[in-house]
């Protein structure tokens, strides 16, 4: 088939690569201009610009993909298909109805389930023990189109942002592949969302990898995961800030054995306040959230390189009773 794609991330890149593999035709690659980041204010290219020149493709960057010249741009090519994967504009309905078999949307989530900018780290965030991709044809809601196709993976105690990323990257770049040639036979019924389950999720921010301890350990270990590589999970330590990488966490405080000799204080003491660090191991910090307890295993501070917490601690170590903020 023919096929303008469209995508931004390093989440897309994979569904281009494998569209080139498997024999489509490539006609155009449409991503977000170019941005300027750092201190130096380089131009830096999308992943999916990379991605298309290192193949030789057309590229083109629209400022808004609904303004007229634009659209009379990609009708030069004549493409069969719009494939969409994390592209960042919304597509006008002349758009959506100019290729032959419409435009479909590789969506990191089980549709209607998570529509929206951020549903990999959502499902980390809310404990989902599954989620998938959704092969969706896309209509001017955001989300909303009939599925077309849809595959699910389990979410793994272990995963993060980050990880789960990756493997449905991956998964949609398949499921893409497998969809193509049943979209182009005839062999797919669309199937509607249905409205009643549908939930949305916002884009994230920074601030909202701030730990509130007061919150129980088990949500913040989900933050923790949901929020690696960003915008990461942090605290703050000593007026800098602390970010948390890696984390575990316990419904009771660590047994005195666990800990250091005199790096241990039974909670009978005084009331422990959620933040406070109430035992230090040689590879941990256990700290007293608002239910249970949240045991740090990889942290960075800032102006500091990420670090396991072993060695964290021996170059800045910490007493029990500190507070993290």
């Amino acid at each position: 088939m023919k096929v303008i794609f469209m995508g931004t991330p390093d989440f897309a890149v994979g569904a281009l690569e494998a569209l080139l593999k498997a024999g489509h035709e490539v006609t155009a690659v449409v991503t977000q201009p170019d941005k300027q980041k750092g201190r130096d204010r380089k131009v830096q290219f999308s992943p999916v610009k990379e991605c298309a020149l290192s193949h030789g493709l057309t590229v083109l960057q629209p400022e808004r993909i609904k303004a007229p010249e634009a659209v009379e741009e990609l009708r030069k090519f004549e493409a069969d298909i719009f494939v969409v994967a994390a592209f960042g504009q919304i597509l006008s309905r002349e758009i959506l109805e100019m290729p032959r078999y419409g435009c479909v949307n590789i969506h990191a989530s089980l549709l209607p389930k998570y529509r929206g900018a951020s549903p990999i780290q959502y499902a980390v965030l809310n404990g989902d023990d599954v989620t998938g991709v959704t092969i969706m044809q896309m209509d001017e809601g955001m989300d909303t189109g009939d599925i077309l196709t849809m595959k699910a993976i389990p979410v793994e105690d272990d995963d993060t942002g980050g990880s789960l990323f990756d493997k449905l990257s991956v998964l949609g770049a398949e499921l893409l592949i497998k969809t193509l040639p049943r979209i182009e036979a005839g062999e797919i019924i669309p199937v509607k969302q249905d409205e009643e389950d549908a939930t949305h999720v916002r884009m994230l921010t920074k601030d909202m990898g701030k730990i509130e301890w007061e919150k129980d350990a088990v949500l913040l270990e989900r933050l923790v995961r949901g929020m690696n590589p960003w915008p990461s999970a942090y605290c703050g330590l000593r007026g800098k800030g602390l970010k948390i990488w890696r984390a575990e966490a316990a419904s009771e405080e660590p047994r005195e054995e666990n800990a250091h000799a005199g790096l241990f204080r039974h909670s009978e003491e005084k009331e422990i306040t959620p933040g406070e660090v109430v035992a230090v191991a040689k590879d941990s910090i256990h700290v007293q959230t608002g239910r249970g307890v949240l045991v740090l295993k990889e942290v960075q501070l800032e102006g500091k390189r990420r670090m396991p917490v072993r060695d964290f601690l021996l170059g800045c170590p910490l007493k029990v009773g500190e507070i993290l903020t």
